[in-house]
């Protein structure tokens, strides 16, 4: 977690030379951003995210000795909290969702105005999903998309409360426990008990693997509208 008052600390890991050293650049020209480490392929990419201290690590797909999805995979199996945001010439959709799926926070395609990474960067370090050119929409939409090849049972209806189907549709809006709390009337302690509770009922163990369920068995059809 970025602290308050600290630089947001970026590792980047694309194997252009001129291409990371163009990012440097204008990252390190954005006022509360510097950038940590450089990684030319995606095996020194993983080494890196292992030493060095960074919130945020912008990875290209097509790398070199292991592809940007393997890089998400091993920094998944080991535990890493590390921002990933996966900057591309160009992604279909289910990559999208894979990259997510392994542990992505956003995707950004490298034709995007410079505006529109750092507020990516700055959008995922607030503990929320970037895709395209604003996110929560968009990550919505690659779900919905995803929804028919999605192999899961449909979870137990009857187990969930009205209350944890609220949380249900806030989580797939993109909000933070802080925020459903603030909008529901409770304590962000209180939030987290309830997604514990959602979390053992639904028989996931993410928020992103939530969505994906909420958004394949229409979970969000069946919470109360949130005003």
């Amino acid at each position: 977690m970025n602290e308050p008052g600290r630089p947001i600390r970026i590792l980047i890991a694309d194997d252009h030379p001129i291409l990371r050293e163009g990012l440097r650049r204008l990252l390190e020209a954005e006022p509360g951003f510097s950038v940590v480490g450089e990684a030319a392929d995606g095996e020194l990419a993983v080494e890196l995210a292992a030493k060095v201290d960074a919130d945020v690590l912008l990875l290209d797909l097509a790398m070199p000795r292991l592809s940007g999805l393997e890089v998400l995979g091993q920094l998944a199996r080991s535990g890493r909290p590390l921002l990933t945001v996966i900057l591309t010439a160009g992604i279909e959709r289910a990559e999208i969702v894979r990259a997510l799926q392994l542990g992505a926070r956003g995707v950004v395609v490298k034709e995007s105005a410079t505006e529109l990474l750092n507020a990516c960067i700055r959008t995922v370090v607030a503990g929320k999903y970037w895709v395209g050119h604003d996110g929560i929409g968009d990550l919505v939409q690659a779900l919905r998309q995803l929804s028919g090849s999605v192999e899961t049972s449909p979870p137990p209806m009857t187990l969930l409360t009205s209350r944890e189907l609220e949380i249900i549709s806030a989580v797939v809006e993109g909000a933070s426990n802080k925020e459903i709390g603030e909008h529901l009337g409770l304590s962000t302690q209180t939030v987290k008990n309830h997604m514990s509770s959602i979390f053992d009922k639904v028989g996931v163990s993410s928020r992103l693997e939530l969505a994906l369920l909420a958004v394949h068995h229409h979970l969000v059809d069946r919470a109360p509208r949130r005003e």
